[in-house]
């Protein structure tokens, strides 16, 4: 397909992306595209640099390999440097969605899944703004190397997002409903369970009552805790951040002991939801990591550079958010695994506290800060009233190591807009969740 000059690791990226846009707002369109395009980044690295190109021309992908080649200086022992030895040489094509593919649907069937859901929303005057969007993407990736590596997969994930503003009197709230899922066909269009979570939300903005600061019990949602794990522990499983920065190397020891006992936190690009791939962007076969196992330091995340500059394995973490940028160390489907009790006995076994279902937004790495949408008050082992928190907070590994209770039942996530953000690279497709997770001495607020 391409000459490959000696003396150099080159590998040649191409996409194939197709992506759908869809909104309204009070049933009012504003907008419905669809965009198609091909692509291709290319990289070049001798030994001591890398050199890259990113193109939409396909017809003259060579012509670019020879550009960057003529930048560079042969290596004639480039294969044997420790990152192009980190390199896998896969040769496969995992195509999951071509029966199911998203570009095959109708986008007039797109926007009709959302306007099923413009009646319940009229139904409600309490609800004065809302704003639904549809949005799908597929991506079929072929990647190329020096070394013989020839993989070609495919992505793909489709969702709707209905965002309503609650108003009644001096009382407001704003909550989302949303669903994702990695073929159209799979998406729902239930309007009861739509119904049920309106009806959930007014009781919640009309009876909430404010809440007394102090250190709680709290039982985190699988949402709530899905977006702990990600952004207060998952990024630093990025092993970008400790190459060539000895404290954290230190800090972040493999073995050392960070959460619970009962605590395991897991990477995979192999589950299903928006972080699903099969490959990463430099070839890399997705596999499961685990980056705590039993409260022990056992994993974390790697692209071929970070892996061997830090004399540990792949694992398949090296992605870009399209044909414009680098791979980079980032997750795919970051959670928390289930333990043995039910959510029942979580909520039982708490005197007083609360429980968090559903939050605003999340962040922080050694500190961080979450705020909750609808929560509940715990006493005597029972969910009592909805209350308002402003938000909770603590330490990473305070944090991790007040875990006294894991629910058995596992739930990954996805958000329809948005995505993980790091560098420039804004924003990527990335699943989260876990089981309902009860942490002692939480800060509320």
């Amino acid at each position: 397909m391409y000459t490959f000059q000696p003396g150099f690791y080159i590998d040649v990226r191409t996409e194939e992306v197709y992506e759908t846009n869809i909104s309204y707002t009070l049933g009012n369109l504003d907008e419905s595209k669809v965009r198609k395009y091909k692509a291709a980044f290319i990289r070049v690295f001798d030994g001591t640099l890398w050199y890259y190109s990113a193109t939409s021309d396909l017809d003259h992908i060579q012509e670019e390999i020879d550009k960057l080649c003529q930048a560079g200086k042969p290596n004639a022992d480039i294969l044997n440097h420790p990152i192009v030895k980190a390199f896998e040489v896969n040769r496969d094509e995992c195509l999951q969605f071509s029966s199911q593919s998203v570009s095959d649907v109708n986008k007039e069937k797109k926007e009709n899944l959302l306007k099923s859901f413009f009646p319940v929303l009229s139904e409600y005057p309490a609800i004065k703004m809302w704003k639904s969007v549809y949005i799908d993407a597929k991506k079929i990736i072929n990647i190329v190397t020096s070394k013989g590596a020839d993989v070609t997969f495919d992505m793909q994930r489709a969702g709707f997002s209905i965002q309503m503003s609650f108003s009644e009197g001096e009382k407001r709230l704003a909550e989302r409903y949303s669903k994702v899922m990695n073929t159209f066909e799979a998406l729902p269009d239930d309007t009861d369970a739509l119904k049920a979570f309106i009806a959930k939300c007014q009781d919640f903005m009309n009876h909430a009552k404010p809440v007394s600061p102090g250190k709680f019990t709290v039982i985190l949602s699988p949402e709530a805790a899905g977006v702990f794990a990600h952004e207060s522990f998952g990024h630093k499983s990025e092993s970008d951040f400790m190459v060539g920065d000895e404290t954290m190397k230190r800090e972040w020891a493999l073995g050392k002991k960070v959460g619970s006992d009962i605590l395991s936190i897991v990477d995979s690009g192999l589950e299903s939801g928006s972080g699903y791939t099969p490959y990463d962007d430099e070839g890399t076969k997705a596999k499961k990591t685990y980056l705590i196992k039993d409260g022990i330091l056992t994993g974390r995340l790697h692209s071929a550079s970070t892996a061997a500059l830090l004399e540990e394995g792949v694992t398949g973490n090296a992605r870009a958010m399209n044909f414009e940028y680098e791979p980079i160390v980032r997750m795919t489907t970051t959670y928390i695994l289930p333990g043995e009790k039910t959510l029942e006995q979580l909520i039982s076994e708490v005197e007083d506290g609360f429980l968090v279902e559903t939050i605003k937004h999340g962040s922080g790495l050694s500190t961080f800060t979450i705020a909750p949408s609808l929560s509940y008050r715990i006493q005597n082992g029972k969910v009592t009233e909805p209350v308002n928190i402003s938000v909770i907070s603590g330490t990473v590994f305070d944090t991790l190591s007040e875990i006294d209770g894991v629910s058995d039942k596992l739930e990954l996530l996805s958000f329809v807009t948005g995505g993980c953000g790091k560098m420039e690279q804004y924003p990527l497709p990335v699943g989260f969740g876990g089981p309902y997770v009860r942490v002692k001495n939480m800060t509320v607020q």
